[in-house]
């Protein structure tokens, strides 16, 4: 069996035992609710974990672009929703071919001008096919602004031939500015008032699928939500651990293993992981990451090639020293890395492709 200590770095270490713990858990709540739980896979884009997410119950794999989609198939997933506002003509071949694939494929509605360009691409697919429309309820980015836009929206689609309207979606991503528990509470609470109010302006008693780790385990148990669209809560990062404060933080199973390759000054050591591995995302306290191993330093700046790791005692750190780290933000992280290595101590158990890497078509 291959060790740890044989990878050339910056390599990303997955933990089996605790990507399991985080997905039953979450399978849990949701089975107590009677919820579905359709996970985001532009956490992890990696077939085997979504194999893992849909053997411990999730009923469906949530995407955004179509190349995830279409990487995610030989999971053996049957349903997808695709929360993204699809309006490129060019896609309607592999739109087609998609819907082939699968037992159910569910597309957003996320304007009024958008559905004008989704009724087109749907037709050049001759395809016929659910969708949800989406209502922005804080964060500011897509679907609809108001109960007028909603009610608007909803009969366009309901006119629609090809069009079938099933649900309305969110996504509360601007929960990531809660500072405590108590805080991710009470937006948790204004969401779903939101979506109640545009469902009751729409007529038709429609489901609700909210979508976001942070605050997927207070949605749970609402009235009208009947699925849950988490992602990062899989492997975790210092957004959900020290930001929020939704994640233990001994919950994580993914980290960065990287080594130390100068320490140019008393006060700073440099890593071989900079914004190639980690992002430009850093956690609300302005970190990049955190040491694992020692927490005590962290990662406040990245150029491409390097970390800048500061803290107490980081100048007596011999070069050559590897160390593991929790990312601000595991999405882009895995997004940037070619393959995961499932450990356990200090042996490699699986090497895993990143089968949906850099695939944002």
């Amino acid at each position: 069996m291959k060790s740890v200590d044989s990878l050339a770095t910056p390599a990303a270490l997955l933990q089996p035992e605790k990507m399991t713990e985080n997905c039953r858990r979450m399978q849990d709540i949701c089975r107590k609710a009677g919820v579905g739980l359709w996970p985001h896979i532009k956490t992890h884009k990696t077939v085997a974990i979504l194999k893992a997410q849909l053997a411990l119950g999730a009923e469906g794999a949530t995407c955004a672009k179509l190349g995830e989609a279409e990487a995610m198939t030989p999971s053996g997933v049957r349903r997808i929703f695709m929360a993204h506002s699809l309006s490129d003509l060019r896609h309607a071949p592999r739109l087609r071919q998609l819907h082939s694939q699968l037992d159910e494929l569910i597309l957003a509605v996320t304007s009024s001008a958008h559905w004008e360009v989704l009724e087109k691409i749907v037709a050049a697919a001759d395809i016929q096919v659910p969708v949800a429309l989406a209502v922005d309820t804080g964060l500011s980015r897509e679907g609809v602004r108001n109960v007028a836009e909603a009610r608007t929206l909803a009969q366009q689609i309901r006119g629609s031939r090809r069009l079938q309207l099933v649900a309305l979606y969110t996504h509360e991503g601007h929960a990531y500015g809660a500072t405590s528990p108590e805080e991710v509470d009470q937006v948790a609470a204004r969401v779903h008032a939101h979506l109640i109010d545009v469902r009751e302006a729409v007529g038709g008693n429609l489901p609700l699928w909210p979508g976001c780790s942070v605050t997927a385990t207070r949605m749970v148990g609402r009235e009208a939500v009947t699925r849950v669209r988490p992602g990062s809560y899989v492997l975790g990062d210092l957004s959900l651990t020290e930001s929020t404060q939704t994640m233990d933080t001994q919950q994580p199973a993914l980290s960065i293993l990287a080594t130390v390759v100068d320490r140019p000054t008393p006060e700073l050591a440099l890593i071989d992981a900079g914004s190639k591995v980690f992002s430009s995302d850093r956690s609300r306290a302005g970190l990049y990451a955190r040491c694992v191993d020692r927490p005590e330093l962290v990662i406040q700046k990245v150029s491409e090639e390097h970390g800048y790791l500061t803290g107490p005692g980081v100048g007596t750190l011999p070069i050559g020293t590897r160390l593991r780290f929790c990312p601000a933000h595991v999405c882009p992280v895995m997004n940037l890395a070619r393959e995961v290595h499932w450990v356990r101590g200090s042996d490699v158990l699986e090497t895993h492709p990143v089968d949906a890497r850099g695939r944002s078509d």
